[in-house]
């Protein structure tokens, strides 16, 4: 169905695939409020319409837009309410043949659903997991995760700095995780290029500490508002030395819950750097979903400041866990912090076995790590001809193809990838299920032919059957798409599949589409 303002638009009808919906939305809402308010209601009119359209509850939704405006001038609640009330009371029998009514279906948990956007999910993730302190810097699509926490974190007596640029911010997270209390930062790429120095300070000097990258088109200011998988590299690699970090990837807006609680845990059990990589597409979807039983999720971040006798921050054979300033060390050998390499103590040293011996410690509690994630589970056939490979927001699209693969004789399997880097152990029994390995990424083939995720697998595993589905157009995935790229041709003729549009990936195909759209615009 396709309602639209009949008032200021002339949709093609000649486009079959909707049920047009014509109403003079403008002149109406104009009509209803009158005066000063003049065109100012016409969302919630539509919302009225669509109430009226769809047989929603209306008293429920009237409840809504009151809570809504709540703090506002009375005038304004009761003209959203006269809004709402005309589009409700438009006659839709006029323009429609039949009414709908969307068909309930019980929640087997018997839980509230509660219904946010991805940016408020992993905000809100962090507040359950014990974080209670952070900075940032404005950035789309960052920004709204900071606002969230501005807002929430003073309610458990916390504080989210807004600083003077990006290393700043991470500076001053940094120093909160250094007082015991574990801290966020956050940023879109460029942000995050500009933090690089200090997330590799992290690194050595083993502060647990979560960095969001709300991922959007690059490089450089790229495609701000734009979504794309591209940070990938940045994440696990961006820094000078050989500097481990852990890289996570929510793949709903409800992971985007519990994945930051998950960073918060691995953060301070292995005292390291943890980065969440979402995205554009991931941070604006809005989606229902069980509300989480906080009673039993959510984390008191109170520090222990129970007196040692004797502390090392650096034991060689241990995982690293500092203790906040200001606990008593009653031998009195107050360990040292910095950024140069260390002995166990924390004192400066060029040692060239210490070194040796201290950066195999930071490499070897992600190994550890390792042992301790979960194998993820794969959707689909458990064996066969091909398995899909993705993470982050690509989740949904991928999981459709290979439900209509399936419907068309296709053995095909998905699997989806939280943790990225570092990878669990056991991926490669399932690789061995199938004859090919396909990664579906928004992000470039690069040099040699393969996404970032695919370079990573093939690299991990020296296993040639890794292929990838690559784009970069700015867009999420369509299941046509991944279809077309994964059988090229086979697909379409075998099947009867008929894209109604070129598909976007990287082959040389694209720069003759690209070529026609800028030549159908001007450019160039």
């Amino acid at each position: 169905m396709l309602l639209y303002d009949s008032d200021n638009v002339e949709p093609n009808l000649d486009d079959k695939r909707f049920v047009y919906v014509g109403v003079p939305i403008t002149g109406l809402t104009i009509e209803a409020l009158g005066g000063t308010a003049k065109d100012k209601g016409k969302n919630i009119f539509v919302l009225g319409l669509i109430a009226k359209i769809f047989n929603l509850d209306a008293e429920k939704l009237k409840k809504l837009i009151t809570e809504k405006f709540a703090g506002k001038d009375e005038s304004i609640v009761n003209t959203a309410l006269m809004a709402f009330q005309a589009g409700y009371a438009y006659p839709v029998g006029n323009v429609l043949t039949k009414h709908y009514r969307f068909e309930h279906i019980p929640k087997p948990s018997g839980r509230a659903q509660i219904t946010m956007d991805g940016n408020q999910a992993l905000a809100y993730g962090l507040i359950a997991g014990g974080v209670r302190y952070g900075a940032g810097y404005p950035i789309t699509p960052w920004s709204s995760v900071m606002e969230t926490l501005r807002r929430e974190l003073p309610k458990y007596g916390g504080i989210f700095v807004q600083a003077e640029d990006e290393l700043a911010s991470v500076s001053i997270a940094l120093g909160c995780s250094y007082s015991g209390y574990l801290a966020v930062t956050g940023s879109a790429g460029p942000g995050i290029s500009l933090k690089a120095e200090a997330i590799g300070w992290a690194s050595m000097a083993e502060i647990p500490l979560i960095i969001c990258n709300i991922q959007r088109g690059g490089p450089s200011t790229g495609l701000p508002t734009n979504v794309e998988q591209s940070d990938l590299h940045q994440a696990i690699f961006g820094s000078h030395g050989d500097s481990p970090r852990v890289v996570l990837a929510p793949s709903t807006v409800e992971d985007c819950f519990y994945i930051a609680i998950e960073a918060a845990r691995i953060a301070r059990k292995y005292s390291t750097p943890v980065f969440i990589l979402s995205d554009t597409s991931l941070a604006t979807r809005i989606e229902a979903f069980d509300e989480p039983d906080l009673s039993k999720l959510m984390v008191d971040p109170k520090p222990d400041l129970t007196p040692r006798q004797t502390f090392k921050p650096y034991p060689i054979d241990q995982i690293t866990h500092h203790v906040p300033p200001g606990t008593r060390i009653l031998d009195g050998k107050y360990p040292l912090l910095a950024g140069l390499e260390h002995d166990e103590m924390g004192h400066p040293t060029g040692s060239p076995k210490l070194h040796m011996a201290m950066t195999a410690k930071r490499r070897n509690k992600l190994r550890k790590l390792a042992e301790e994630i979960p194998v993820p589970e794969v959707y689909g056939d458990q064996e066969g001809d091909t398995l899909l490979v993705g993470w982050g927001s690509t989740y949904g699209p991928i999981h459709d193809a290979v439900k209509m693969g399936r419907e068309h004789g296709d053995k095909i399997g998905a699997l989806h990838l939280r943790h990225v880097h570092p990878l669990a152990n056991g991926l490669e029994k399932i690789f061995a299920k199938y004859k090919r390995i396909v990664t579906v990424e928004m992000n470039d083939q690069g040099l040699y032919g393969f996404g970032q995720l695919a370079t990573i697998l093939r690299a991990r595993y020296c296993e040639p059957k890794i292929q990838s589905v690559t784009k970069t157009d700015g867009l999420t995935f369509r299941v046509k798409e991944i279809l077309q790229d994964v059988f090229p041709g086979e697909f379409v003729s075998a099947r009867g599949y008929s894209p109604n549009r070129p598909v976007a990936g990287n082959g040389e195909q694209d720069v003759d589409v690209a070529r026609a759209e800028s030549i159908a615009q001007g450019i160039g």
